[in-house]
């Protein structure tokens, strides 16, 4: 994982992560991160599952859903408009 990390180098780190932090502030910290972590692997595994849905359903191809005259994807130009309706909505 770390290399060239021994024990007293580990040691020392989590001594002044201690000190900076403090003993209660420590854990806190830690679920933040992982749970930042899971979402992130959630909203990833959630948007392959997606494409695999699409490509299921017979989806356009990546050909098709591109305008070939200015290298946008149809998709991303829907998901813009999506996004200004719902700004423009009070």
């Amino acid at each position: 994982m770390l290399p060239n990390v021994g024990g007293g180098e580990l040691i020392i780190l989590l001594i002044v992560l201690l000190l900076l932090f403090g003993a209660k502030r420590i854990p806190e910290l830690a679920r933040g991160l992982d749970t930042g972590i899971r979402e992130f692997r959630r909203g990833a595994s959630g948007e392959k599952d997606e494409v695999r849905e699409r490509d299921k359903e017979g989806g356009k191809t990546l050909g098709d859903e591109t305008d070939h005259g200015n290298g946008v994807h149809e998709e991303s130009v829907r998901a813009k408009e999506e996004d200004d309706r719902a700004e423009r909505q009070p």
